[in-house]
């Protein structure tokens, strides 16, 4: 892996798709042990959990459950704008059933708790967090997620959908801005 050039700022490799496909297996495997019924729901938060997603539901492989998308946006560049904005909400009625909801990163868990409050005003018998990325040194509101990929310093990321103002997504492998510790 070489360093990539997005928006004039250098990014090196941070963790490539093979350490990213073994933490896929184990949470997907975490999940499946976890579950209390057979039709569990999986939401998506879009944009950045779209890789996760559908790599993570192809390894779950339960055919009695079921996935949809909601998105929640609260970055502006490199940095978290501190307020989350939902742009498209639930359609899925959850009433009593097993929520997970598959995020691509936990920074200051202002979304995460977000996301918690408003899909607990839907009844569900549970909701609980999986996430392929978490930065608990920068967790300043609610818990930390049920199931995490990676336990990362507060650097900025992004590739395997996460981004830098829309771009960079496509990557297999993430990098981390260079010079941010």
């Amino acid at each position: 892996m070489a360093d990539i050039t997005v928006k004039g700022l250098t990014f090196e490799p941070f963790i490539s798709h093979e350490e990213i496909a073994k933490q896929v297996e184990r949470v997907a495997a975490e999940i499946k042990r976890d579950c209390v019924t057979e039709c569990p729901i999986f939401i998506c938060v879009l944009n950045g959990a779209f890789m996760f997603a559908a790599d993570l539901y192809r390894v779950i492989d339960m055919p009695n459950s079921e996935i949809t998308f909601i998105r929640y946006k609260s970055y502006e560049g490199t940095h978290s704008t501190g307020s989350v904005k939902q742009i498209l909400g639930l359609q899925e009625d959850i009433t009593d059933r097993e929520v997970i909801v598959i995020e691509d990163i936990v920074d200051t868990g202002h979304t995460a708790q977000r996301l918690r409050d408003d899909l607990m005003a839907h009844n569900p018998k549970s909701v609980k967090l999986a996430t392929l990325l978490f930065k608990p040194d920068s967790l300043v509101e609610g818990d930390a997620p049920e199931y995490v990929g990676f336990s990362i310093p507060p650097k900025f990321i992004l590739g395997y959908g996460l981004d830098l103002d829309e771009l960079a997504r496509g990557t297999r492998d993430i990098y981390a801005l260079k010079g941010n510790e």
